[in-house]
């Protein structure tokens, strides 16, 4: 059983640019079996790519918090929905091309739902 102390890294799924700087930043980590927290997605990156990732990041046990640009986000929407854990969060970002709307943010959405009108 992972406990939340156990869960210490950040998982980023984005842009170049986005996960460019969340490495530079401290955020990249390689473990022994050379399996990153962080995946650049392009317009090249087959979406079963993209999906294997973030399923791999949920399953992981040391990551806490999923960082995915919402544009990428909205490509696996469906896995995102169907994710109802505390662990890891996953937390939609902009990116330097596509700015944040709130109306397709998945814990913005859960929000609006449990506390009805009054969180618009």
């Amino acid at each position: 059983m992972a406990y939340q102390k156990d869960r210490t890294l950040i998982a980023v799924i984005g842009d170049e640019d986005t996960v460019t700087g969340l490495l530079l930043a401290g955020v990249g980590h390689i473990d022994a079996k050379q399996n990153s927290n962080f995946l650049v997605v392009d317009a090249k990156t087959p979406l079963a790519k993209l999906e294997e990732s973030f399923l791999d990041f949920l399953k992981r046990k040391d990551i806490g918090i999923i960082l995915i640009n919402q544009h990428i986000a909205e490509d696996i929407r469906a896995l995102i929905d169907d994710h109802h854990a505390a662990f890891p969060t996953i937390l939609e970002i902009p990116s330097k091309d596509h700015p944040y709307d709130p109306a397709k943010d998945s814990v913005l959405k859960r929000v609006q739902k449990l506390f009805g009108d009054e969180a618009r």
